[in-house]
Order: C-alpha cells, then sequence, then structure tokens
C-alpha cells in the first residue's frame, strides 16, 4: 500500500478518516498532537492510540510530503535545509531545485528561530534578492510552510524547542497570506507547536491591501516592511513593483496596522554600497519616519554571486544609523549570520540549480551534486 502524507490532510480530514474507520474523531487530535507539539515521527510510539490503530496509520500514513535535499551548518550554530516539495506525480518528491525552497535555523543565546519561505522563487523583482532572480513559479501550501517548522524543528536535540518564527525566506508571505496564516495557526496553537504570536515576524515588500486585510484579523503577529529606500525614484529602482505602489500607500497601511494590532512596525533596509546608504538617504529616511511609532533594522547587503552590488563599509554603515537615530528614530543592525554557508534566502536555491543544469550537461563533477539528506 502506498503510503501518503498526513498533514496534506488537515486535522479535520483525519478526524473523517478515523471516522470512516470507526475510530473515535477524537484520536485525530491525538495524532496532530504527537506531530506538532511532541515531534514524533513514529506512529508506533504514540502510547495513548489503540495499538490497531497505530498498525493502520503506518500502513497508510507518512509523515513528510517535502524531504530534506541538502543540509548547510554555519560556525555560528546556523542551519539551512534545501526542501524538496512534491511536485507532479503523487507522493514524489522533487530533486530539482525549482521545486525546492529553503528555511533556516539560526540559534541565538536563548532564542531558536525558524526562518520559513512560502513560495517557490518570488515575483516581486528586488534587484539584489537572490530568491527573485528566476521569477515566482508557485505559492507553497500551507502543509508545505508548516513542515519546514517540522524539518527544522528536527534539527534541535531533544531538550530544545523552536522559540520564534521569521517569515523573511523565499516569496512574498501576504501574495500567499490565507496558506501562510493557516500554518500560523498551527505554529502558535497550543495543541500545534505552542509558539507566541508575539514571537512571529511576518515580512513583506509592502502590498497595502494585504497588510490592511492582515491587521483586521487583530492578531499579535509583527510585521517588517521590506522598504529599502526613502523615496519612490531610488526604491522603484530597487523594488520594480514600488512604482504601481509607492511609498506612501506603504506607509498608511503600516500605519493601519499599527493602529488595528498595537504592534510597532519594523522597516527593513538593506544597504547597498554607494546606491542606498549615503547620508543623503539616511536623513529622507529619518525625516520620512519621523514621529512614527517604528524601527529600522538596518541590514548590510549580504553579497551574492552574480549579482554587481556590495555591502556597505563599515563608516557608512555607523554614519547611517548615527543620522537616523539623530531624526529620533529606533534602529539596529542585523547581525550577519550563515554567511559561509550562504544562508541569504535563495542563494542554496539557485546555487543547486545552477549545480543541477551544469551536471545535465555533462560540465559538472558528480561530486558536486545535490547530496540527500536522511528524512523521514
Amino acid at each position: 500500500m502506498e503510503q501518503r502524507p498526513i498533514l496534506p490532510l488537515g486535522l479535520e480530514g483525519l478526524m473523517q478518516w478515523m471516522q470512516q474507520r470507526n475510530w473515535p474523531r477524537f484520536h485525530a487530535r491525538q495524532v496532530w498532537h504527537w506531530i506538532l507539539a511532541r515531534r514524533c515521527r513514529d506512529f508506533a510510539q504514540m502510547s495513548d492510540l489503540p495499538k490497531r490503530l497505530r498498525q493502520e496509520l503506518a500502513e497508510h500514513f507518512r509523515f513528510y510530503a517535502t524531504k530534506v535535499l541538502q543540509t548547510q551548518r554555519a560556525k555560528d550554530g546556523t542551519c539551512k535545509l534545501l526542501v524538496g516539495l512534491a511536485d507532479g506525480e503523487p507522493g514524489a518528491v522533487s530533486a530539482s531545485p525549482p521545486s525546492a525552497v529553503e528555511c533556516v535555523l539560526i540559534p541565538e543565546q536563548d532564542r531558536r528561530t525558524a526562518c520559513l519561505s512560502t513560495q517557490v522563487g518570488c515575483g516581486m523583482g528586488c534587484v539584489f534578492c537572490a530568491s527573485g532572480l528566476d521569477g515566482v513559479v508557485r505559492n507553497l501550501e500551507w502543509w508545505e510552510i508548516l513542515e519546514q517548522l517540522l524539518h527544522l524543528t528536527d534539527q534541535l536535540p531533544p531538550e530544545e524547542r523552536l522559540s520564534h518564527i521569521v517569515v523573511m525566506g523565499m516569496g512574498e508571505p501576504l501574495a500567499n497570506l490565507e496558506n501562510l496564516l493557516t500554518a500560523l495557526r498551527w505554529a502558535t496553537d497550543r495543541n500545534g507547536l505552542g509558539l507566541s504570536q508575539r514571537h512571529v515576524t511576518i515580512s513583506t515588500v509592502g502590498l497595502p491591501t494585504r497588510i490592511r486585510q492582515l491587521a483586521d484579523l487583530q492578531l499579535a503577529y509583527h510585521l517588517a516592511v521590506s522598504l529599502h529606500a526613502p523615496d519612490d525614484a531610488l526604491r522603484t529602482q530597487l523594488v520594480p513593483t514600488n512604482s504601481k505602489i509607492g511609498i506612501a500607500a506603504i506607509l498608511e497601511a503600516a500605519d493601519y496596522y499599527f493602529q488595528k494590532t498595537g504592534r510597532q512596525v519594523t522597516f527593513e533596509y538593506v544597504l547597498l554600497r554607494g546606491i542606498n546608504d549615503g547620508a543623503q538617504q539616511a536623513r529622507a529616511l529619518g525625516q520620512l519616519l519621523r514621529g512614527r511609532r517604528a524601527h529600522v533594522n538596518l541590514i548590510p547587503f549580504n553579497e551574492v554571486p552574480g549579482l554587481p552590488y556590495r555591502r556597505p563599509t563599515d563608516a557608512a554603515l555607523a554614519e547611517f544609523q548615527r543620522l537616523l537615530r539623530a531624526h529620533g528614530v529606533s534602529v539596529t543592525v542585523r547581525k550577519r549570520k550563515g554567511s559561509e554557508i550562504q544562508a541569504a534566502c535563495g542563494q542554496l536555491r539557485r546555487r543547486s540549480l545552477t549545480n543541477l543544469d551544469a551536471k545535465k550537461s555533462g560540465s559538472l563533477s558528480p561530486t558536486h551534486s545535490i547530496p540527500a539528506t536522511a528524512s523521514s
């Protein structure tokens, strides 16, 4: 009998499966709790279920629809996974990078943060981002987002748990909002992974309608808007979708989010040497955000092979930060994590795609092919 992945059924679907086999529906909640909250990857170990039910579950289901294709670990503990998706034939897991996404585990002091992807590729076209170099392929299903969390959890020792989630991987999260919210509901459910909503950050390039839609739900998620420029002319050069939106509309939506949720909005700003890291841009950004309940997260560019952009100098970074503070703007600089494993979103997938194409053409040694790692 071919086993099918269990999460795509959803809890209600699993309840129906139980009912069809004359098992009480509440057993589905027990199974869900074992998988999500108790990190169980063996039906035989679900000790509060009848033995015959455990056997039936093992016959019909497997735990993952996705598969870890590659694992990279940095000296600072950052762990990056390339996760293959079940595209094509039912139950088939593709090893082709266009059907793969990245997720990252970032350990820091008492935090264990998961960085998630929401799309295969990205359609926003930010010129400095590796995720969008090949465009967007498709949205991820909710269980493909949730399974990233499970794969990352499997990387932790038994005594550790995920504490935070940042939706800052591949794709535009608000372009796949419904599936993202379903995955986050299970991530924050007490019978799921049990994380606090206040420990979840959703990053967006700035889609005003979707920001307002999210605000109206009045959830406690933190919102981060990728701004990258203080004026429309420069931002449109860096983020082409800005030509149809404009910074003013994005700021109005961000203000609305704060009004509805009480959650301070973070504005992310990737610093590119000689492009948006000058004193003029810093002063303009300070004027733009002065008086707002907002925070700026400065991100020195993580250099990507094949792109012409460079990190700012330390002096330029320090001056940019000083000028923002002089305007009364709260600001921090994001720490660089996992640089030696290409932890910036999209780099590992893109490198793997290049390697796979080269291998198919015979120009790459087999020792450079994507190594698959064991996964349940």
